[in-house]
């Protein structure tokens, strides 16, 4: 038997139903801020995410999914969507458009070869936004206010933003050196990851999960005491920006996020819920304002995050334990006789065309069989044909909640189950 490849899985039953409920609620919320979709391909030049993420990055250096196709490209899988997004923001000249910022969302798989974990997998999947074209720190808190929103409307409301300022390049520098100057002492003690990201970009350091408790990272200097005037007067104004959108925030100094195009904001949305154990961050992002440039752009100052489907999907599984998203039918066709069935396939029609979720019959089930599946499939009415009432016009509905039966007018039929719905 051929088995699927480890570290990713099949989305269908209840986890379909968890998947599509998470990227239905996540595009409404990205309408209401104005957002437009952008799907980019699931495979680019390796080159786009060696410069972009940064090959001091763990993602780079250890989880991507390098290969040659048959004219000997080297491509890359894609691990995260800022790339892409912005490979595709210079390519189609998006910069020149004359409603700026552009403002987008995307959906989709990504891939990193990882230690498979409760919510976290090889093939998984994230949505995402990205604003390109405005340094406002209006919009910084405008998406961390798209992501606070649609945690929200998806019922998960115990969620803390952490934020925090890597500053500009001046502000960055100064703290690099004082942290290289800080670690230097103990770099010998700190793990083989810690010890090669010494050398190429110390501030991954703080992101370290194997020596977060280790002295060293218990005392290292403070990022934000580094920052310079002009950093340190943009991040308060995003700050006030938030409390004014009745976001709760705290303050991290230690968030820095994995990815090394950041700088200015970073900022996580962490839940606490037993149901991730210690994999409590469900969203995160930043500003990177120098991407665009990097990659073959005019400058354009950018800001954006995401956040996995995989994990949303446990924490949602947890939260409705005894709730269960809504996955009833509206209405169940019941027919046994050939007339009845033709009848039942003519209604069915009908009822769809008029967006009523329905089903019928299709394995010739018994009547006591039917009535059966129809309580499976949790429906609200029962329409009920027989061969008798179909000779006066009449069909029987029956409400499968208060259990009253009603004969109704067969050329009443749709506008009655419509105005009972």
């Amino acid at each position: 038997m051929i088995t699927k490849p480890k570290g990713t899985y099949d989305i269908y039953g209840e986890d379909a139903k968890y998947y599509n409920y998470i990227n239905s609620v996540f595009a409404t919320v990205a309408n209401y801020y104005n957002y437009n979709f952008i799907r980019t391909p699931i495979f680019e030049d390796s080159t786009l995410f060696h410069r972009s993420v940064g090959e001091s990055s763990d993602i780079v250096s250890k989880e991507t999914y390098d290969f040659k196709d048959r004219g000997d490209r080297d491509l890359t899988l894609r691990p995260e969507g800022t790339a892409g997004v912005v490979r595709a923001y210079i390519e189609n000249k998006m910069y020149g458009e004359a409603n700026q910022p552009i403002k987008l969302y995307y959906s989709g798989p990504m891939y990193r070869y990882e230690r498979p974990q409760a919510g976290r997998y090889r093939e998984l999947t994230q949505f995402g936004v990205e604003v390109l074209g405005s340094d406002s720190p209006i919009m910084d808190a405008e998406v961390i206010s798209l992501a606070y929103r649609t945690l929200e409307e998806m019922g998960i409301d115990n969620i803390t933003v952490k934020i925090n300022s890597l500053g500009d390049n001046e502000s960055r520098e100064n703290y690099r050196e004082a942290l290289i100057k800080h670690l230097e002492p103990y770099i010998g003690e700190l793990c083989p990851d810690c010890q090669k990201r010494f050398k190429n970009n110390p501030l991954r350091i703080l992101d370290c999960k194997v020596d977060k408790d280790h002295v060293a990272l218990k005392t290292v200097p403070n990022m934000l005491d580094y920052l310079n005037e002009d950093s340190k007067k943009r991040f308060d104004k995003v700050l006030e920006y938030l409390r004014y959108l009745d976001i709760d925030y705290e303050v991290d100094a230690s968030i820095v996020r994995g990815l090394d195009y950041y700088n200015h904001t970073v900022f996580e949305l962490v839940a606490d819920l037993e149901a991730l154990g210690s994999a409590s961050t469900v969203a995160g992002g930043g500003r990177y304002n120098a991407l665009v440039e990097e990659l073959g752009g005019p400058a354009t100052a950018c800001v954006g995050w995401a956040s996995g489907v995989d994990r949303l999907m446990i924490i949602l599984k947890e939260l409705n334990k005894d709730k269960e998203i809504q996955d009833n039918v509206d209405v169940y066709v019941m027919a046994v006789s050939e007339e009845e069935r033709i009848t039942a396939v003519k209604l069915i029609q009908d009822l769809r065309w008029s967006e009523i979720k329905c089903e019928l019959d299709s394995l010739d089930r018994s009547l006591k069989g039917q009535f059966k599946q129809a309580d499976r499939l949790k429906a609200r009415l029962l329409v009920i044909l027989n061969d008798e009432d179909l000779q006066k016009g009449l069909i029987t509905v029956k409400d499968n909640v208060t259990k009253e039966e009603t004969k109704v007018d067969e050329s009443e039929i749709l506008d009655y189950i419509v105005s009972n719905i």
